[in-house]
This record gives C-alpha cells, structure tokens and sequence, in this order.
C-alpha cells in the first residue's frame, strides 16, 4: 500500500498522509519500538496517543502496531484507552481496522466480557466507532469465537446507512462464515430483504456460487 504525498480523501474524510509505504512505515515503528518496550505501558501508550495527535496516517499506523506488540500486558482498564482513541482520533477506515482488527480484538479474546461493550460502540453516532463495532472481531471471528455476540452486533447495524459501516460488518460475517457457513447463511437470507446490498455481497463472499445466488434473489 502506498499513499500519496499531501491529503487524500478516505470514505468521506480528508486524511493526512506522508506518501510512506506501508511496509516502510511498519519497519521504521518496529525499529523505534526496540528502544521503548521496557519502558512502562503507560509511558509508551502516551506516545501512541502523541502520534494519533499528529492526525497523519503513517504515525497513527505506528501507534496501532506499538500498542499491538504490548498485548502480553493488556489489563481491564486499557479498554478504556482503546475506546477513546477510536472516538477522537480515527478518521478513516484504514487507521479504524489496522487498531481494532489487531489490538482491540486482541483484547476481546483476552476479556470477552467487554464484548458488551462493542455493542455500545454499535449505538454510537460516530460511524468510526460502529466500524470499530464490527471490525474488531474479524480475527476472532475467523477462529470460530463469539458467534451469538457476532449476530447481535449484525443486528443493531443491520439497517446502518454509511457504508463504510455496511463493509465493516458485511466482513464481520464474511469471517464468521469460514467456521459456521450454515448460520451466517441463513442469517443472510432471513434478513436479505432489508440488509443493505453491499453488506450481504460482503457477507457471502466466500460462500459456493451456488448459496451466492440463493442470497443475491429479491
């Protein structure tokens, strides 16, 4: 992934960028990280927080990657931090699933009580954190986890109209799909006639040509 020099247009927020490959960004924070991970959790997680600031793409990927390699260390009270990060600082669908598909999911794994809490963000009137809603358990969910908890959030955003949230949660069940096919099938036909076309086309991606069609009938 390369990104141009200067601001460019994600979804529709105006997003700050280096012009920074991904894969040099990842190495650059990587490099700089050696120097801090014996430093207090908190005293790096301020940093992170410092680089979400700057409101530019490449920083915020470093930030996500720092607090994901500090994910051995996680406590209840880091949630808190997570949540508003994503509340103030995420402003394009990329910085959204690069922190929530790894250190947020991460996180649900290791407390699943606070997968109440993704359904909260669901309800929320920031569109980042109804992404976040769903996004967050693309991992988990491709382990076959949270399967009622992966319906339930589907639900509240089932009629949501950004579609940047539409994507988000069509990929929440396109990931439920590869451990439990039947059920997010049959998810999907029972509530075809109202989800949003391009949620249901996420959803199904994986299944056979032949659920594809049954799926895509009005």
């Amino acid at each position: 992934m390369q990104w141009r020099t200067g601001d460019t247009l994600i979804g529709i927020s105006t997003v700050k960028i280096y012009g920074v490959k991904t894969a040099v960004v990842s190495k650059i924070g990587k490099s700089y990280f050696t120097s801090l991970k014996e430093k207090p959790k908190l005293e790096i997680f301020n940093l992170c927080e410092e680089l979400w600031l700057s409101g530019y793409m490449e920083e915020s990927f470093i930030a996500c990657n720092w607090s994901y390699y500090l994910h051995k260390t996680y406590e209840p009270g880091d949630f808190a931090i997570f949540s508003r990060w994503i509340d103030l600082y995420v402003s394009n669908w990329a910085s959204c699933d690069t922190l929530c598909n790894h250190t947020v999911g991460t996180f649900i794994e290791m407390y699943p009580d606070y997968i109440h809490s993704l359904k909260q963000w669901a309800e929320s009137p920031n569109r980042w954190m109804r992404r976040a809603a769903a996004v967050s358990l693309i991992i988990p969910a491709r382990r076959g986890k949270f399967l009622n908890e992966i319906f339930e959030i589907a639900e509240i955003l089932l009629l949501d109209g950004d579609d940047l949230v539409q994507k988000g949660y069509g990929w929440m069940l396109k990931a439920a799909s590869e451990s439990y096919q039947k059920e997010v099938f049959e998810y999907v036909t029972k509530h075809k006639a109202v989800m949003p076309r391009t949620a249901l086309r996420y959803a199904i991606e994986k299944m056979p040509a032949e659920l594809k069609a049954i799926a895509m009938q009005k």
